[in-house]
Formats: C-alpha cells, sequence, structure tokens
C-alpha cells in the first residue's frame, strides 16, 4: 500500500482509501477495465466517485484510455515512467473477438509518424482485433 501511496503522490494525486483501492484493482488485473468493472467490484461505492478517479487518474498520467472499438471506454495503468506523451510511449493494444478482454501490449511501441506540415497529433490508438492466447488454447 505504500508503494500506491508514493506512486499517487508522485504524480500530484492525494492518496485517499478509495483512490488506493482502484489503483490496486486495477494493479491486479492484466486486462485493461471498464467503469463498469469497477462499479461491480466496489459495489457499494458512489459512481461518480469511481468516475471522478478514473478521470484524475487519467489527467494525471496514471492511467490510459482505451478506445478498442467495443464503444465502452477501457482504462489501464501506464507503465513506470509513461507520461503519455504521443511521441514515445505509444503501445499496441489487443482485443480478444472471442473474450471481450483488451490488454495493453506495452512492449511493443507504434512508431512515430511523421505527419505534413501543418498537421498536429494529439493522439494515437492502434488496436489489434483476433483472439487471445488464453482464448486461442496457446
Amino acid at each position: 500500500m505504500k508503494e500506491i501511496e508514493k506512486t499517487l503522490e508522485n504524480k500530484s494525486v492525494r492518496p485517499t482509501a478509495m483512490r488506493i483501492l482502484i489503483y490496486k484493482y486495477m494493479a491486479e488485473k492484466e486486462i485493461a477495465v471498464a467503469l463498469t468493472d469497477i462499479e461491480n467490484a466496489f459495489a457499494k461505492a458512489d459512481r461518480t466517485t469511481l468516475y471522478r478517479t478514473l478521470k484524475t487518474f487519467e489527467e494525471k498520467g496514471i492511467v490510459h484510455q482505451i478506445d478498442d472499438g467495443t464503444n465502452i471506454s477501457k482504462y489501464a495503468l501506464c507503465e513506470p515512467g509513461c507520461n503519455c506523451e504521443i511521441e514515445q510511449d505509444l503501445h499496441l493494444h489487443f482485443h480478444c473477438n472471442n473474450c471481450d478482454e483488451t490488454v495493453c501490449l506495452t512492449e511493443h511501441k507504434i512508431p512515430q509518424v511523421n505527419l505534413p506540415d501543418g498537421y498536429v497529433a494529439e493522439d494515437a490508438n492502434l488496436v489489434i482485433k483476433g483472439i487471445c492466447e488464453k482464448c486461442s488454447g496457446r
């Protein structure tokens, strides 16, 4: 718990009990989670508190949002040292069409794309869809 508190404080986020619990929950998951997943895990918590916590985490670079094409925003913890900078921190995501899970493939970075003059990249999102290793049996 002390490590989580330190991580939050290093990102200028006050480590409240709920924030620590949500961070711990996300750290224990190996997949990206939706707000509804967090709501189900913390059924007695206020939905607004959970949403605001995710948004605070996103604004402070603790989590990143993933658009995996399901029309449901998912969130995953950022890697240590990540600043969510488009030039160096973007990685692939994989969405399984069978189990509907989305995972970060942080070891596979999205290469920098040189845009024409006058174009400014604000975000990049690369999601590969297929069958994950659990569902393929490999």
